[in-house]
């Protein structure tokens, strides 16, 4: 579990409820305004306060960590992990105000970000979607498709992210990658940050995070982390708010059991968000090149979305060395929106040619998640081995309802197109929705053989049924499908500080994404290996790592056209190889750093190069070096540079996004030991880009932009 760094090292006592006391009220002074403020949209914009920052305490002040469980569920060392393992920190997240999950991956070795709309987005690794999530090592499968909303990452003390196939801790197997997102816990001792962030674009932002014991003996503790924020944007119209919580308490409830209950909140509201996005090219096949700040919303566009999850976690340690872990958690999801989406390919000299579609949606998605296992170690031949097992269960509903707007097909003309003043229709034309539940259960087991000293072989299966009931807009979602993938890992220790890995797991992954007649596509098949090589250097100040890998799927969608705001896709058989080399830790005093080099390529089942909306050359790299002459400030850069990326459009258009690099600073200053400031600048070189071709349509992504964050620690 993570570790809290203590900020004092006398015991807790009652005078430090002031500096308590006062982030609650500050953080929830605010927290409160801004909710309200939401509840009253004509309130004067003044009316807002300003924003504040708060981080929580670190469990370390690194780039790295020692272990990870995020790959097989069994508590290993980095280079004990025959897979490849990223690991972006809370320092990291602090130093370059990575405050979304959309900004973790986006500076993530081997990830691509494609936020396809402005509230919508997919991820990509080694070639193919990322489907796999999970929370403190609990699998949520994303069974109706793409990201909604920005997830924040204040309440997350690290992100992992173990690319390829995770054929032993997540329930389908997927050869791109698994997302672990590890939550703050509380700490032994008492510990508070705040902090206020300005941004541009009028962007405010205010995060606390309080720990504490809860009384004398320490043996219950808990944590608060709230955030709150409100920005304009460079994109015409669009607006964001967005409010967070989350509390935890522990509790030991004898020597050998900890039981844990925990609750996330988070909503999101935006208005004049896109659906859909730009058109790419004009009707004689040239690019169209429009202002970074246009946006197809209406003045009337809103997009809300609200998530939350409750958990209860109990950890039994069984004696020798054996350990039982059980999870119930339940995950909500809502949002309601009226929308208007603008399709069609416009004139270069008139304009004309692009249509109107408005449409109201809702949707209400609830999921229950249940985990249950036991790891320990054992003797067998003269040696001692590693072992876990267990169960999983999930049920996934999604019930939503599409009204359609009156004016559909309305022609659009060179004077109103993006200037937002399509009037807001009545929203009755027709009715359509779905209504349908996933059912997924899952056993799984890994072993870890100590074949010698310095040989170990982790081997294990994964063996899921899926079910599906209902209706999705008009078509059955009646399937049930099953699969056994097993998975079969080596680790060599050939030096002191470096060992040789390969490992092969089977694939198999359900999949929501339907065809031009509505229907779902059938699972995803496949496999995916992977051999190199992992050490550490400077006394485990820092590790590096390297791999080439293989990974095939069959049947694997592919987007191939939008339906009137709809995208509907195709199965492909898809082969993605490549190469990827990490460097990440503290390469000498003072210097942190995350260095990742991805190569790829991703070819169908002729030879031909498909999937090409994804770079085949990725480098993301983040460092910071404290100066010697002024300890007290700490400077740093990160630089994110992907090849060329296409996309074949109709009529054998190709849309062509250059190879390009975007460049961030920061700068942080200790004033004293409770306070720091810090500055970032993002997109120094105000680069102009598309943020995807992952769909036919896409907007420009941010220009230059700076913030400036007061923290406060206690």
């Amino acid at each position: 579990m993570p570790r809290c760094i203590n900020t004092s090292a006398s015991s807790f006592s009652r005078p430090r409820l002031r500096p308590l006391v006062l982030a609650l009220s500050v953080a929830l002074g605010h927290f409160g305004a801004a909710s309200a403020a939401d509840e009253a949209p004509d309130a004067p914009e003044a009316a807002v306060l300003p924003v504040i920052t708060i981080t929580g305490a670190n469990d370390h002040n690194g780039y790295t960590v020692r272990e990870s469980d995020s790959a097989s569920k069994l508590n290993l060392a980095l280079r004990e992990t025959p897979q490849s393992v990223s690991v972006v920190t809370r320092t990291r997240m602090d130093d370059f105000r990575l405050d979304t999950v959309n900004d973790v991956l986006a500076n993530t070795t081997g990830v691509t970000v494609e936020k396809v709309e402005t509230e919508r987005t997919y991820y990509v690794a080694r070639g193919f979607d990322i489907i796999n999530f999970q929370a403190d090592g609990v699998g949520t499968p994303l069974v109706f498709g793409n990201m909604m909303g920005n997830l924040d990452t204040a309440l997350f003390e690290r992100v992992d992210i173990v690319r390829g196939a995770n054929g032993l801790a997540a329930s389908t197997g997927n050869p791109s990658a698994t997302v672990n997102f590890i939550r703050k816990r509380p700490g032994a001792a008492f510990a508070a940050n705040a902090g206020l962030t300005l941004s541009s674009w009028n962007t405010r932002r205010i995060d606390a995070d309080v720990s504490s014991p809860l009384n004398d003996s320490g043996s219950v503790k808990g944590r608060v982390v709230v955030a709150s924020g409100q920005a304009d944007s460079y994109l015409d119209r669009y607006k964001t708010k967005k409010n967070v919580a989350y509390g935890i308490v522990e509790a030991k409830l004898g020597q050998d059991t900890l039981l844990s209950i925990g609750h996330t909140w988070q909503d999101n509201k935006s208005n004049g968000g896109m659906w859909g996005a730009l058109p790419l090219y004009y009707t004689d096949g040239s690019p169209t090149d429009y202002p970074i700040r246009t946006n197809t919303s209406a003045d009337w566009s809103f997009w809300d979305s609200k998530t939350s999850g409750s958990f209860i976690e109990l950890n039994h340690q069984l004696g020798q060395g054996w350990a039982l872990k059980s999870t119930l958690s339940h995950n909500k999801e809502s949002s309601r929106s009226k929308l208007f989406y603008v399709y069609g390919t416009p004139d270069k000299a008139t304009g004309a040619g692009l249509f109107s579609y408005p449409s109201a949606y809702r949707s209400d998605h609830g999921q229950t998640l249940f985990d249950i296992g036991a790891s320990g170690q054992f003797k067998l031949g003269g040696r001692q081995h590693d072992l876990s097992f267990g169960a999983s269960w999930s049920r996934s509903r999604l019930d939503d309802f599409s009204s359609y707007g009156r004016g559909i097909g309305t022609p659009l003309t060179a004077a109103t197109d993006f200037t937002g003043a399509y009037p807001l229709p009545e929203f009755d034309d027709h009715f359509d929705g779905s209504t349908y539940e996933d059912v997924r259960k899952t056993v799984y087991a890994a072993a870890r053989f100590a074949l010698a000293d310095k040989v170990k072989l982790l081997t294990g299966f994964n063996s899921t049924k899926a079910d599906s009931t209902g209706l999705s807009y008009g078509s059955s979602k009646q399937k049930s499908a099953s699969q056994t993938s097993p998975y079969v890992g080596l680790v060599v220790d050939v030096l002191p500080q470096l060992s040789l890995y390969t490992s092969y797991t089977e694939i198999f992954s359900p999949q929501s994404e339907q065809d031009i007649n509505g229907v779902a596509l059938d699972p995803i098949t496949g496999s995916s290996a992977e051999a190199g090589v992992k050490g550490d250097l400077f006394g485990g100040k820092a590790s590096y790592s390297g791999a080439i890998f293989r990974a095939r799927q069959d049947n694997t969608a592919e987007q191939i056209g939008m339906n009137l705001g709809k995208a509907y896709y195709r199965g492909i058989n898809a082969e993605s190889t490549g190469a990827e080399a990490e460097v990440t830790g503290e390469l000498a005093k003072g210097w942190l750093a995350s260095i990742g080099y991805t190569h790829l390529k991703v070819e169908d089942g002729a030879g031909k190069a498909t999937k090409t909306y994804v770079p085949r050359r990725l480098l993301r790299m983040s460092t910071t070096y404290r100066l010697p002459a002024v300890p007290q400030l700490k400077i740093g850069a990160n630089l994110n540079w992907q090849s060329d990326i296409e996309r074949e459009q109709e009529r054998g258009i190709v849309t062509r996004q250059d190879s390009y690099a975007t460049l961030g600073l920061m700068a942080r200053y200790e004033i004293d030991r409770n306070m720091t400031l810090a500055l970032n600048l993002n997109n120094v070189t105000d680069k102009k880009y598309l943020t995807s071709l992952y769909w036919s349509q896409a907007y420009y992504a941010a220009p230059r932009s700076a913030s400036a964050t007061l923290n406060w620690k206690y």
